[in-house]
């Protein structure tokens, strides 16, 4: 895990966090994914991997918020 990276958002599985970071990097910003322990058992052995954490970098967070606001929207 790169250092500086905080929390953005949670998405309920790795398809949605996968785009959300495509979403981000397109825009120029560092995001990274990675699993949780929410929801423990809820998936298990299901494709999609349960709730992700998605993180930015801590200089690209107001920006990454922004993105997220307006994808949200649509």
């Amino acid at each position: 895990m790169t250092a500086g990276l905080v929390h953005l958002t949670f998405v309920p599985n790795e398809y949605e966090a996968e785009i959300l970071c495509a979403l981000l990097r397109t825009e120029g910003l560092t995001c990274d994914q990675r699993s949780t322990n929410l929801s423990v058992g809820r998936m298990d052995g299901m494709p999609g991997g349960g709730p992700q954490e998605i993180v930015v970098a801590e200089q690209d967070l107001a920006r990454a918020q922004e993105i997220l606001a307006a994808s949200r929207s649509d």
